[in-house]
């Protein structure tokens, strides 16, 4: 079974409610179609129920009316929301009016109020709209989870390599801060674990700071103007303490340079003492940029399959996916969505 074919079948398992708030863009409705006919989730669709229905009808979906749709313009719960949203937000001025006005007239808004309101597990949405469109109602909303500050992105990487669990390696942050402290990377090493835990199947996460140094091989370039460091290894040593502090069970580790992380020979040779290098199955990088270049690498050149990414950090899971994506990409979000559900109801 493939690491895609064990994340439905969790996802299965513990159907929960998933929120589609784009559900008249016709490849989200037709993953809609696809999920519902194999019960892999109970599908939220916001949007006219007339056009949903229409547009099922037109493209032969036969599954549609196994979902709760909702009329943004007619919905039972508007007043409720509007006052919750309110209040939510009352502090940075926002009015019942216009609360009331996002829960009509953005989908997106009004997913995280049902979510926030516990009446669904978790929501997607990105092939309409932008990353900062989908995570503002999320973090305004539903908020980081307990002890996190810092949203990042997952990436699953499946290789055909000895490396990893089965040659399957979680890497992050792909996709959300550009530059995180040493704080926000101890944060991300730890959501990543998560993710590979939850998502992956990983149950032992072995966590990889990784940098262009191990152990003390290279030293960062001091600023003599301001006496801080110039590169990344420093954080990165930082963010290895602050992650053993803060999440005393996580196995973490670094700075390791990528091949004294994945390989147990150069594991062996640079980094004798420690207990992550050559058996990690996770790797944070220092930056995003280092972290979107270096999958983006492993997939092109290393025929590497990359699934993500997957928003972590959030209390409840919310997800983006690419305005480029395929049925399929969304299909399989709505699993992954489901299994963080799950995973965010046992915390």
């Amino acid at each position: 079974m493939s690491l895609l074919e064990e994340i439905v079948a969790r996802a299965k398992a513990d159907k929960q409610r998933i929120v589609l708030p784009e559900a008249e863009e016709e490849r989200t409705l037709r993953a809609a179609d696809h999920v519902l006919a194999d019960e892999i989730a109970d599908i939220i669709l916001i949007g006219n129920p007339a056009h949903i229905r229409q547009e099922a009808k037109e493209w032969g979906l036969k599954d549609i009316d196994k979902a709760t749709i909702i009329d943004p313009l007619h919905f039972s719960k508007t007043e409720e929301y509007a006052e919750k949203l309110a209040e939510l937000r009352k502090k940075k001025g926002m009015t019942v009016d216009q609360a009331r006005e996002l829960i009509t007239h953005n989908n997106l808004y009004l997913g995280c109020m049902i979510i926030k309101n516990g009446d669904a597990d978790g929501q997607i949405s990105g092939a309409l709209s932008t990353t900062g469109d989908t995570l503002r109602p999320a973090l305004q909303i539903i908020k980081c989870a307990p002890g996190i500050t810092c949203v990042s992105g997952a990436m699953l990487l499946v290789t055909k390599s000895q490396y990893g669990k089965d040659g399957i390696v979680v890497m992050g942050d792909v996709a959300v801060t550009p530059n995180p402290t040493a704080d926000q990377l101890a944060q991300i090493a730890y959501t990543t674990a998560q993710t590979a835990k939850t998502i992956a199947g990983i149950n032992e996460p072995h966590v990889a700071m990784l940098s262009y140094s191990t152990k003390g091989s290279a030293k960062d370039a001091i600023d003599k103007t301001t006496g801080k460091s110039v590169y990344v290894i420093d954080k990165v040593i930082d963010a290895v303490k602050i992650a053993r502090e803060k999440f005393p069970d996580l196995q973490v580790d670094g700075e390791l340079q990528a091949d004294a992380a994945l390989v147990p020979a150069v594991g062996r040779k640079k980094a004798p003492q420690s207990n992550i290098a050559g058996r990690a199955n996770v790797l944070v990088v220092p930056n995003l940029e280092v972290g979107n270049i270096g999958y983006k690498l492993v997939e092109r050149l290393g025929g590497a399959t990359a699934i993500g990414p997957i928003l972590q950090g959030i209390a409840r899971p919310v997800n983006d996916l690419s305005r480029g994506c395929s049925v399929d990409d969304i299909y399989y979000m709505v699993a992954i969505t489901s299994c963080q559900a799950q995973d965010a109801k046992r915390q």
